[in-house]
């Protein structure tokens, strides 16, 4: 009891120590928490709604581009005498007024749907059935998202769709079997199959066919009888394959935020470790007359293993409650970027998942105990005398360097082994730069002897005495500024690391764009609730922009999601002239060559990431399902592509009309001919598009907005940076706090023999800017080897995209800067501290 009652003096006794301590823990903690809370959180509310809108399906018929005429409904419920069996039409409208606000349309044959989905086929009213199918633009929803947008039943609401602005009234409500249900049926719309064909513009086509197939036999009977009857164009997915793949999309992007978030809770544990051992080189005299009173090792290893598990508890439920409150703001960040990149969801309430609880405090606790278990061995394996002598801590830390030393050369080197190992994958990459930023820290203390040797002449130099000692220091207090420093490297080169990344992506992008966007005015509809895609121009628009004037070149562009048993593959056909096609940035094949075969129809071009997921190269096949059926199309070259990581597969407009029937076009782009400005260009288009809503956006425009959601992209990633410096700067101020408290003695011995407050001050600054600068310049090589694994490694495994490497000298130096300045002002408490302490306190021995 007595030795508990002083390890819980000893915490009370120095409060800021075990406020950093805690603090430490909990940024860590929120950081992994929050992260991983707006990953789930994202994932569960994209699965609810696949489920929900899914219902009871197990499999469903697709089609290509155009869908599914009406007739094969038609024959599958009445020739095949298929009962369980519903058309569906969906797609995205914007609410009018509200341009962030996205509703998925989905129109049904409420007959039709009592075998898949209760929501769309169950009315408390009897009104409502008929409105919904006798009257035109009627549609549901929930009646919580109609409180939200002021609409009452009956009352009428603008949407805009393809171009178009469209008038909804409000039939009813949807009536969700439960409280999940209802969460994934916010932003849901639900109509007559008839009228989402109408506001859609896709009369007489259907968009899927949902269908319950029994297991066993008798469903593989059924499959194969479906199968036979369906057109060439058209296949059967299954449900739950179609939303895994959707799912796959995001797990790279998902995997990425999450390896970054764990170099906070890194950075964290060197903060836990320091503190603990501080705690126990600080108690070495009560320590060693306990355990020469007879105090066992087992109950000093408990005693010190005990005050660990406080500090991780006590911080795992701060940075749990801070995980939660950042999360709301990471899942915003999250959902932003998969609306960018991959396809459009909103993610309307965020409670905190118990995964990621669990997670956030196994991680925290867990964390805790690691980083304190080499100080609760340190405290128990030393004899009585040693552990009284501060002098034999150091020596024992001195000889372990070269041990550490060594380990951490064998742990860059296996970790050098994952990234030179393709079949370990994402993971496999993460792993093996955590093994090297880990095998690099083992060698800073190494690091830090070797440069404090180095610069003790220069501060010599530069302040005299005060400078050597600041020197000496660093190097004698190795136990304390060698675990600060290596904080303090992982923190800054996290921040280098990605920092060349984002900025080399950044300059591959731009680079991309110069090659890709070659016209001068770009025309699209001006409808974004599609995500990706847009929905088609209306055909007398597009005939009518086609014959204007003037122009030295217009090209032709369709963007379609093309679905498969393995997933959707993303076409974009192009009618582009042959100058135009030569400088499109290829990566392999020969332009020239390419072109002939591109131009008829006969061949197919491949975006990078598509051919690093599909192992595809020039002059192999790729297979899509044609209206012909599956159709093998030559790869007759790849090109850099930074738009998406799932790859796409580019097509000449000639062979997608062959080969799709579908003649739609969702982008136009001009180039203005002789004598012809850009913006009287842009309001000519304005004028014949007459009252249709479109967007018209210049060639600098689209690359302003293009780098934009870049940008936007790695703003989850520059605010985990600046996270990760935060915990880094606790760390490095805990430090320093615990020397100020270790070494009061020493210092006041110096005050006693004459040196000023002013000197002192001097000396722990000095101390200060060496900890920042050495650890500065050590952060630079791990931080560009973590810029070319990510680059090479993670990105390449990760989303299948090569990226130029780019180092700016002046980031380098205003990284060091900023490990300097970090450094100088975690130690300015201290320091001042320390000064003003009078030599005679100081001097007094510990109770």
């Amino acid at each position: 009891m007595i030795l508990w009652r002083a390890g819980v003096r000893n915490v009370l006794r120095h409060p800021w120590l075990t406020v950093l301590a805690v603090l430490g823990v909990a940024l860590g903690v929120a950081v992994v928490t929050a992260v991983d809370h707006a990953n789930e959180a994202a994932q569960r509310a994209f699965r609810i709604a696949a489920e929900t809108v899914a219902g009871r399906a197990t499999h469903q018929v697709v089609g290509g581009p155009a869908g599914l005429p009406d007739q094969l409904y038609r024959t599958i419920k009445a020739d095949l005498r298929f009962r369980a069996a519903a058309p569906v039409v969906t797609g995205s409208l914007q609410l009018a007024g509200k341009p962030g606000r996205t509703f998925q349309l989905i129109g049904v044959d409420p007959f039709s749907e009592s075998p898949i989905r209760s929501f769309s086929s169950r009315f408390s009213d009897k009104d409502i059935l008929p409105k919904l199918v006798a009257q035109p633009g009627t549609v549901l929803m929930l009646r919580r998202t109609a409180n939200e947008l002021g609409v009452s039943r009956g009352q009428s609401f603008a949407v805009h769709v393809a171009g178009a602005t469209r008038q909804l009234t409000l039939a009813g409500y949807l009536e969700p079997p439960d409280e999940v249900s209802g969460v994934a049926l916010a932003s849901v719309l639900v109509s007559d199959i008839s009228t989402a064909q109408e506001i859609l513009n896709r009369i007489g086509r259907l968009s899927s066919i949902d269908l319950v197939l029994p297991d066993g036999r008798e469903g593989e009977a059924r499959l194969r009888q479906l199968q036979a009857a369906l057109p060439p164009e058209a296949s059967i997915v299954s449900a739950g394959a179609r939303a895994g793949a959707m799912e796959k999309m995001t797990r790279a992007f998902r995997l990425n935020l999450t390896a970054l978030s764990l170099l906070a809770l890194v950075v964290g544990m060197f903060l836990i470790y320091n503190t603990m051992t501080f705690s126990v080189i600080r108690r070495r005299r009560l320590i060693g007359m306990l355990r020469a009173l007879g105090v066992s090792r087992r109950e000093i290893f408990l005693m010190i293993c005990a005050e660990a598990l406080f500090i991780g508890v006590a911080g795992t439920v701060a940075g749990l409650f801070c995980g939660e409150l950042l999360g709301s703001e990471l899942t915003r960040l999250v959902t932003r970027t998969i609306n960018d990149l991959y396809f459009v969801m909103e993610v309307r309430k965020v409670s905190l998942l118990p995964l990621a609880l669990w997670k956030g405090a196994f991680l925290g606790v867990g964390a805790t105990v690691v980083a304190a278990f080499p100080a609760a061995l340190e405290a128990t394996s030393a004899p009585p005398r040693a552990v009284l002598s501060r002098s034999v801590i150091e020596a024992r830390h001195r000889k372990l360097v070269p041990i550490a030393a060594f380990g951490g050369t064998l742990l860059m080197l296996a970790g050098s082994w994952l990234f030179l190992y393709p079949l370990g994958g994402v993971a496999g990459g993460f792993v093996g730069l955590f093994a090297v930023i880990v095998g690099y820290t083992l060698l800073v203390p190494t690091a830090v002897l070797a440069f404090a040797r180095v610069l003790r002449p220069v501060m010599g130099k530069l302040a005299g005495s005060i400078g050597k000692m600041a020197a000496r220091g660093v190097a004698v207090s190795l136990s304390r500024t060698g675990v600060a420093t290596a904080a303090l490297v992982v923190a800054v080169s996290a921040g280098i690391g990605v920092g060349i990344m984002v900025g080399g992506f950044r300059l591959t992008v731009q680079n991309w764009l110069a090659n890709w966007l070659q016209a001068d005015v770009y025309v699209t509809s001006a409808d974004k609730s599609g995500g990706r895609y847009r929905p088609p121009l209306d055909q007398a628009l597009v005939r009518r922009l086609a014959a204007l004037p003037g122009t030295a070149g217009i090209t032709l562009s369709r963007r379609v999601s093309l679905e498969g048993a393995g997933g959707a593959t993303e076409i974009f056909s192009v009618q582009v002239p042959e100058a135009t096609f030569y400088r499109y940035p290829f990566k392999t094949g020969n332009p020239r060559y390419a072109w002939k075969s591109f131009s008829e129809g006969e061949s197919v071009l491949v975006s990078e990431p598509y051919s690093y997921r599909h192992r595809v190269r020039v002059g192999d096949q790729v297979e899509l399902r044609t209206r012909f059926g599956v159709k093998r199309f030559p790869v007759s070259a790849i090109i850099y592509d930074y738009g998406t990581d799932t790859g796409i597969v580019i097509m000449s407009r000639k062979g997608y009309l062959e080969n799709f029937d579908d003649p739609s076009v969702d982008g136009m782009s001009f180039t203005a001919g002789a004598g012809q400005s850009v913006p009287a260009l842009m309001e000519e288009i304005r004028k014949r598009a007459g009252g249709e809503r479109i967007n018209v956006i210049s060639n600098a425009e689209l690359r302003r907005a293009t780098v934009e959601i870049f940008d936007r992209t790695f703003a989850i990633t520059s605010v985990l940076r600046m996270l990760t410096m935060l915990v880094a700067f606790v760390g490095i101020l805990s430090a320093l706090m615990a020397m100020q408290v270790e070494r009061a003695r020493e210092l006041a011995v110096l005050r006693a023999v004459g040196l000023t407050p002013g000197q002192v001050w001097g000396v722990v600054c000095g101390e200060t800017f060496l900890i920042g600068l050495i650890g500065g310049v050590l952060s630079l090589p791990l931080g560009i080897l973590e810029a070319l694994v990510l680059i090479y490694v993670v990105n390449l495994r990760s989303f299948g995209w090569t990226m130029q490497l780019s180092i700016d000298p002046a980031y380098l130096l205003q990284a060091v800067i900023l490990s300097v300045a970090a450094a100088l002002l975690a130690g300015i408490y201290p320091s001042l501290r320390i000064a003003r302490t009078s030599p005679a306190l100081a001097l007094k021995e510990e109770d």
